[in-house]
């Protein structure tokens, strides 16, 4: 216990320590640009493998806390027999997955990197090696965290007999790499591997696809499934994991944590409160202000958090007090227009899908950001829109204007107002790059909030940082673990192939789109935006180009729809996260939210039709 104990600690100040390295070498790089115009010698390659480790620590804290993102909708209708039964099966299959990952790992970086390659001080192979390291903890926290019998934890132990399985031709090349000679009859073992799997995959993946419902993690299931596709298809097993070193040092993949850290420390202090009290100073004269300023809030936070879910998580207690409070909404009415705002934020910089898809589709995050800023405004106003209508409606009274009070709020919070000014300056003045950004929000919102706010105490930094770890871990091991499924979809030229059956068989550019918003409606219900940019990204683009859909406009009516997709019932996240945080049933929520999620797909249906808002700003 005392052991556990402690690893859990070192986790826990690693991880906080390498998040605080993450957002100061690049804010170093800028101050040695500024003043000496010399960067930091290798200060990009140390970055890159920060995020690096970042991911994997991240995943291991995670799987420790059981907080990955998952699809488990119904299971607590389930008799506690039947959810313990899917648990153990859960269990087993994550443990053979991510043991398999761990020896293709480790295989990956005997073949990839040669014991002398360096960067900087270190070796390659020690900076690399937390890929294999991670995902070994990860298989072993899913194996040893269910409190089960004695015979369900032999079965779910019996996922690392699985794993070896999956990764015998890695375990092969292992030998290889590291014996001065091999028996013969390990090639003739790799053939008969890649024989029977050639007839296994295919059962295989529906059976873990259909695991994806029953709460299977879902970088699990991407990352399984495009390890049974290669294994079924005499792929290297090696590349699954080398595809997820090269997303994750990738040059802009390290603002994903920093804005998400950003987002974070804003959450724990009391920006939220003195952002709600400016913006009700601002608006509360308007009919319906109380809403307005509440739908403002929630786009200022889930421009940083992601889309998460986490602004309803964070703020929605407290707007949901002042909307039913001193803003006179019914209980109904707050609840859906704040489930519905808990994504508002994603179309405006520096939100981290526009950056994420701009780094798949290859094209400008400058211009992502620019087209989504109208349609961003569309969907902020017409949530505002439709509280003011209901204010007017049920004769809800209004504050008086005093200067005065809109002057002390906006002293109160002017720090927290620059935030996005100092980002855009940046950024769009070409000072900084998106990394480079992004060490700067963290920067200055730690100083905003522990020195010049006092609302975090020093001693408190470690635990706001172990607070974002399950939001930077998840969404960042997951991409590590569908790049490869990415990967494959290439490989295999299965987007030539569904553009060519979308030339044959759609001649019409508006029935494509219409299409279109189903399935991303459909995929935004079922999973998680960074999953989805990694996966169905590589597919949707060659169809845009088919019909000669703008990429900037491509990028908004796919990022808009996935937006829509978190509340579209039965299984959008912001549903679920908001049942949780209003204690109430799902049903309940549902209700409450269809008129918004309404109002919402006609935004989004004008964004897709009218190629303007998305590009006009461009041109």
């Amino acid at each position: 216990m005392q052991i556990k104990k402690y690893t859990i600690k070192v986790e826990d100040t690693v991880t906080s320590v390498l998040l605080l390295l993450l957002a100061i070498l690049p804010f170093v790089e800028i101050l040695l640009r500024t003043f000496f115009k010399s960067g930091l010698v290798g200060g990009s390659e140390y970055t890159a493998h920060l995020v690096l480790w970042i991911t994997f620590l991240g995943g291991m804290i995670t799987s420790r806390n059981n907080q990955h993102l998952a699809i488990s909708a119904g299971l607590n209708l389930l008799g506690k027999r039947t959810v313990t039964v899917i648990d153990l099966f859960n269990r087993t299959i994550s443990t053979a997955i991510t043991f398999a990952f761990a020896i293709s790992g480790f295989s990956m970086i005997l073949l990839a990197f040669d014991k002398a390659m360096m960067i900087g001080v270190f070796p390659v192979r020690l900076l690399t090696s937390i890929i294999p390291l991670g995902y070994l903890f990860i298989s072993i926290r899913f194996s040893t965290s269910s409190k089960t019998s004695a015979s369900g934890k032999w079965l779910i132990r019996s996922g690392f007999l699985f794993g070896i399985i999956l990764a015998i031709p890695s375990i092969i090349n292992i030998l290889y790499t590291l014996l001065p000679e091999v028996p013969v009859f390990m090639d003739e073992i790799n053939d008969i591997y890649f024989n029977i799997a050639g007839i296994l995959f295919k059962p295989f993946l529906v059976i873990l696809i259909l695991s994806t419902f029953f709460g299977v993690p879902l970088f699990v299931i991407l990352g399984g499934v495009a390890y049974i596709l290669f294994a079924g298809n005499w792929g290297v097993l090696e590349l699954i994991p080398n595809e997820a070193y090269s997303m994750l040092t990738g040059n802009t993949i390290a603002a994903i944590p920093m804005f998400t850290l950003a987002g974070f420390i804003l959450s724990e202090s009391k920006a939220g409160e003195r952002l709600i009290g400016l913006f009700q100073a601002l608006f509360g004269w308007v009919p319906g202000g109380m809403a307005v300023a509440a739908v403002f809030v929630c786009a200022f936070f889930t421009t940083f958090t992601g889309a998460s879910g986490v602004t309803i998580l964070a703020l929605g207690a407290l707007l949901a007090f002042i909307l039913e409070g001193r803003g006179g909404y019914r209980k109904d009415f707050s609840h859906g227009l704040l489930t519905a705002s808990g994504s508002i934020g994603l179309l405006f910089p520096p939100s981290l899908p526009i950056i994420l898809y701009g780094v798949i589709a290859q094209i400008s995050i400058k211009d992502l950001f620019i087209g989504g800023i109208i349609p961003g405004f569309l969907m902020v106003i017409a949530l505002s829109g439709f509280g003011i209508v209901v204010a007017v409606k049920s004769k809800i009274p209004r504050t008086k204007f005093k200067f005065s009070l809109v002057f002390s709020s906006l002293k109160e919070a002017v720090w927290e107002i620059f935030l996005p000014f100092i980002i855009l300056l940046s950024y769009f003045g070409g000072i900084t790059t998106i990394v480079e950004t992004g060490a700067v929000a963290v920067i200055y919102v730690l100083f905003v909030e522990v020195i010049i706010q006092k609302d975090i105490k020093y001693r408190d930094i470690v635990s706001v940082f172990l607070k974002s770890i399950p939001i930077i871990g998840g969404i960042l091991i997951i991409l590590a673990s569908s790049r490869g499924l990415s990967y494959f979809i290439i490989d295999a030229e299965i987007p030539m192939k569904l553009t060519s059956w979308v030339e044959i068989n759609i001649s019409s550019k508006y029935v494509f789109l219409i299409l279109l918003n189903i399935a991303l409606l459909l995929t935004g219900s079922l999973m998680d935006i960074f999953s989805a940019i990694m996966v169905i990204v590589p597919l949707m683009l060659p169809l845009g180009a088919v019909f000669g859909i703008d990429p900037v406009h491509l990028g908004i009516i796919f990022l808009a729809n996935l937006e829509l997709g978190y509340l579209t019932p039965p299984v959008g996240l912001n549903l679920f996260l908001a049942s949780y945080r209003f204690e109430e049933p799902l049903l309940i929520i549902y209700k409450t939210v269809i008129p918004f999620f309404l109002m919402l797909l006609f935004i989004v249906l004008l964004i897709t039709y009218v190629p303007w808002l998305s590009t006009g700003l461009l041109k």
